[in-house]
């Protein structure tokens, strides 16, 4: 064997080199290889955040101080991460964490403490009920009872119909929406197992099961609007109101129940006469009673059993969290168990951390302040004009991200509105926050709609036919009630300290 001998590297030759020659290494495609994993569009979007704050950090002159330029190329960088998900979005969120001290706009200390707000365990503690639901299989359990309670004799859709969406509703009011989504849709898909599969199914059967996917989606999101447990965007807009106005009154759970109640009970009762109109046609009672025998669901519901301990324990949990969530604090003058406490028990949630961050950094900075300066013009609308037009805003920004970050984004400058206007800030915040809630249209509008999607049911021109009446009728809904019953629950006729 001469010096010059490349032995291959599968051979048996223990003098075989462990490394590949000068010669291999030439002849290997894998620098070609790496360019291409370099330069692909992920990387690109990693990329597209510190760009774009570092265009905004050079290129823009605003007139206040120079923290509010930084300020707003912070949040040119996080939206950017937001939107195209360039990084698993937990990072998204802790990016304040280095960049505010980084950039001079607050102190490590000061954004570490607006991420540890008294708001941190309650939708983690709902996401866990969640998965003690699943786990026990209580949802089917919950899908035959819906059945056999609303199905009627004869059968009646409309009637079916509005139990599964009453009941989606009902429990996204006490945990995160999404998480309602994710127990609910399998209790929905366990009652449509029921009908023919999708090729032999009849057009009066599809669009049934298109009703059913579309009302557990929508009733999850108009549900969460009731109370502060049900979606992180009503706990973005407590802690900004905290925030920016910390010696006002806070918004308690009843507070927001008191008027979050009626306004979902408003959309809800649109939604099902939506879903009604569009999807059950006079002869569906028909095709769908030889499927839904109420006979045949009774046998697999006593093919269950009995509820054993642990299922009976779940619920027990579930009802005592809401009467704790209900009785915290009850009124002024009557105290809630979170008197006990001297009011060191919140109302919150870990998901919306990054929110409070940029909300504080928004204002600290000054930024808020100078966008606001291009806003005098509104001091003399009439506000019945400006709410509908703000909740519109909000309901468009929200189909192209995430809820909580349309919330994040648009707040901090409607309390800017608010005072140019010279009215009462949560005239605004408020249809600003629930009009970020209104993704109807798109499946990326939110996690819940995503739930939907992924069951082969329905398609995007089912959401938009839909979603697009909804948000109108949400948005009516809104623009009545918040001046009256808004008023007079927040009490928006005094001043704000």
């Amino acid at each position: 064997m001469n010096g010059d001998h490349e032995a291959h590297p599968n051979s048996g030759d223990i003098k075989a080199p462990l490394l590949p020659s000068h010669r291999q290494i030439q002849r290997s495609p894998s620098s070609h290889f790496t360019l291409k994993t370099i330069f692909t569009p992920n990387n690109f979007y990693i990329l597209l955040g510190p760009l774009l704050c570092a265009v905004i950090c050079v290129c823009v002159k605003l007139d206040g101080q120079a923290t509010s330029r930084n300020m707003l190329g912070v949040l040119a960088w996080v939206f950017a991460w937001w939107l195209t998900e360039a990084v698993p979005m937990p990072i998204t969120s802790m990016a304040p964490l280095f960049l505010f001290p980084l950039f001079g706009i607050s102190s490590a200390d000061t954004v570490a403490h607006s991420y540890m707000d008294d708001v941190i365990a309650l939708v983690l503690g709902s996401f866990i009920l969640a998965l003690a639901v699943e786990h026990y299989n209580i949802h089917k359990r919950l899908a035959l009872n819906i059945t056999i309670l609303f199905c009627g004799e004869p059968m009646n859709p409309p009637l079916l119909l509005l139990g599964i969406c009453g009941t989606t509703a009902f429990v996204s009011m006490w945990m995160h929406n999404v998480a309602a989504a994710v127990i609910m849709m399998p209790v929905a898909t366990g009652i449509l197992q029921n009908l023919p599969e999708v090729p032999l199914q009849s057009t009066l059967v599809r669009k049934y099961c298109k009703a059913v996917v579309l009302g557990v989606i929508y009733s999850a999101a108009v549900g969460g609007m009731s109370t502060l447990t049900g979606t992180g965007v009503n706990l973005i807009l407590v802690g900004m109101w905290k925030t920016y106005f910390p010696e006002a009154n806070p918004i308690s759970f009843s507070t927001w129940f008191c008027f979050g109640f009626p306004l979902a009970l408003v959309i809800f009762v649109a939604l099902w006469a939506i879903l009604c109109l569009f999807y059950c046609s006079r002869g569906s009672g028909p095709a769908l009673s030889e499927y839904l025998d109420k006979a045949n669901l009774k046998r697999e519901l006593d093919m269950l059993g009995p509820m054993a301990f642990a299922e009976k324990m779940v619920l027990a949990v579930f009802g005592m969290l809401i009467a704790l969530w209900m009785t915290r604090s009850i009124t002024d003058d009557i105290p809630g168990w979170g008197a006990l406490f001297n009011d060191r028990a919140g109302d919150g949630t870990a998901s919306v951390r990054a929110g409070f961050a940029i909300a504080d950094g928004v204002r600290t900075s000054g930024l808020a302040d100078d966008l606001s300066k291009a806003l005098d013009f509104l001091e003399a609308a009439p506000y019945l004009a400006i709410a509908p037009i703000v909740c519109l805003i909000s309901a468009i920004i929200t189909e192209f991200t995430s809820n909580n970050a349309t919330t994040t984004l648009v707040l901090p400058l409607l309390i800017q509105i608010a005072k140019t206007m010279h009215v009462h800030p949560l005239l605004l915040m408020v249809p600003g926050a629930i009009g970020a809630q209104f993704s109807f249209l798109l499946p990326t509008g939110t996690p819940s709609n995503i739930v939907g999607f992924t069951t082969g049911h329905i398609e995007i021109q089912d959401m938009i036919k839909t979603g697009l009446p909804l948000k109108i009728a949400g948005i009516a809904a809104l623009a009545f009630l918040m001046p009256t019953l808004g008023a007079y629950v927040f009490g928006t006729d005094g001043d704000v300290q």
